[in-house]
Order: structure tokens, then C-alpha cells, then sequence
């Protein structure tokens, strides 16, 4: 009886939003993306696009916690390539720091391209310092077309 009361108990919380959660609900197209909870307080009743658009918002404000998710969505990528844009165009050096944890997204074989040719160009400077991959990246995306919303500054 007792485990009966405790799964309904489980049910409940989650429905109500008073857990938080990790990862996207299994059969979601971003099912292998998942983050470090204690870095991000997502409720369990939001939508998949109200998740996604949560951790975000929790990426253009505080960049770093980047770090903290593996195999980020497109719309993640984007949200870092946004912060790093903005970084370049008030002139504030190259942001090592930040394509730092958009290569080491790139590690991992299931996270799915924000830019066409992304992956491609990440692996080609793999035998490169970070500062040279960093500046290798910047002029990639410095020559992408505006439509992707990406750098469009030199580096």
C-alpha cells in the first residue's frame, strides 16, 4: 500500500511542477540533452519549448553555465553565439572563455549542429591550441551569412 501512496505522491509533484528536471521527456527530438539541475531550476510541468527556452534566457545571462549542459540544442548554441557576438562587437578581445564551451559541446558526437559545417570546422583545428581553434571559429562565423544570426565582426 505504502508504494502505491508514494508513486501517487511522485505523480502529483511532478503534475504540479514541484520537481525539477534534467533533461527533456523521453521521445523528445532533444532527448539526450540534459543539465546539471543544481545550475538550472526548471519545473517538471513546463513545456519541452518552455524548457528549452528557459535554459536560454539562463544562457544569454550568465554564459558560463554553458558548461553545464551536454549536447545543447541548436537554439542553446545560438544563445551562446549570440553572448560571444555580442562580446566581439564591443570590441572585448576574443572570447576564448566562451568558444572554449562551444568546442567541448562539439566532443560529443549526439550534439546536433546550430550552423552548418560547425562540427566539420571544430575538428579540422583539433590539433590546435584553444586560442588559435578560438580565432579559427570566430573568422568561420564571421563569414557565415546574416541569416543565421551569427558573428558578423572580423575577428
Amino acid at each position: 500500500m505504502l508504494p502505491k501512496i508514494l508513486d501517487a505522491l511522485a505523480y502529483v509533484s511532478r503534475a504540479c511542477g514541484f520537481e525539477t528536471v534534467n533533461s527533456f521527456p523521453a521521445g523528445h527530438a532533444y532527448a539526450r540533452t540534459h543539465w546539471n539541475p543544481a545550475y538550472f531550476d526548471i519545473a517538471s510541468d513546463l513545456k519541452p519549448d518552455a524548457i528549452e527556452r528557459s535554459l536560454c534566457e539562463s544562457i544569454a545571462n550568465t554564459p558560463t553555465v554553458f558548461a553545464h549542459i551536454a549536447n545543447p540544442t541548436p537554439r542553446m548554441q545560438r544563445a551562446l553565439l549570440g553572448v560571444i557576438e555580442a562580446r566581439v562587437r564591443r570590441s572585448c578581445g576574443n572570447p576564448v572563455d566562451l568558444m572554449a564551451l562551444l568546442i567541448n559541446a562539439y566532443a560529443s558526437p549526439h550534439t546536433q549542429e546550430a550552423i552548418p559545417g560547425l562540427r566539420a570546422r571544430i575538428a579540422q583545428s583539433a590539433h590546435e591550441d584553444l586560442a588559435a581553434r578560438s580565432r579559427d571559429l570566430l573568422h568561420f562565423l564571421g563569414g557565415m551569412h546574416s541569416a543565421f544570426d551569427v558573428i558578423e565582426a572580423q575577428a
